[in-house]
């Protein structure tokens, strides 16, 4: 079939010899071998290196806010007692406030000064003390750490070859 379609495509050729016709109809049905030689490389021993470096630079800035959620009233001495009759000493939560920092809101609750504990002397003339300590809600401590962290990593790659 291949042969015919050749033929048919060699027909309308002008005829300029048979000679030409027969060389490509035996070229088209006997192809020619080629043979070729491997390349073997002449090179015996050899080595290759590579170095690649690469830098980072990474920059933080980090920013905590601790806050107090509620309020811490604390006491203490010799020679004194509550000043309410029924011995009452725990500060009355009364006053109520809202606090923006940094963009982030939050509100407590706190004693007023008017709803801590009063306090006498309990033998008078004679030696006393007396501490007393508010701690309120609120903002506590606002810590900023600001860094740079530079790296530098070097990779070195040595390949030996040989034959």
């Amino acid at each position: 079939m291949l042969l015919d379609q050749v033929l048919a495509a060699l027909r309308p050729l002008p005829l300029q010899s048979k000679l030409t016709r027969f060389w490509l109809l035996l070229i088209i049905l006997f192809p020619v071998k080629t043979l070729a030689n491997p390349v073997v490389p002449t090179f015996r021993t050899g080595s290759s290196s590579t170095n690649s470096t690469s830098q980072s630079v990474v920059t933080e800035s980090i920013t905590s806010h601790q806050y107090r959620t509620g309020y811490s009233y604390g006491v203490s001495g010799t020679n004194i007692e509550s000043a309410d009759v029924n011995g009452y000493i725990n500060s009355i939560p009364t006053a109520e406030t809202t606090q923006t920092v940094n963009g982030i809101n939050f509100s407590y609750t706190s004693p007023s000064l008017e709803g801590v504990p009063r306090w006498k002397i309990v033998n008078e003339g004679q030696a006393f003390s007396l501490v007393e300590t508010m701690i309120t809600p609120g903002i506590d401590t606002i810590t900023t750490i600001n860094r740079t962290i530079n790296t530098t990593t070097t990779t070195t790659v040595e390949t030996t070859f040989g034959q």
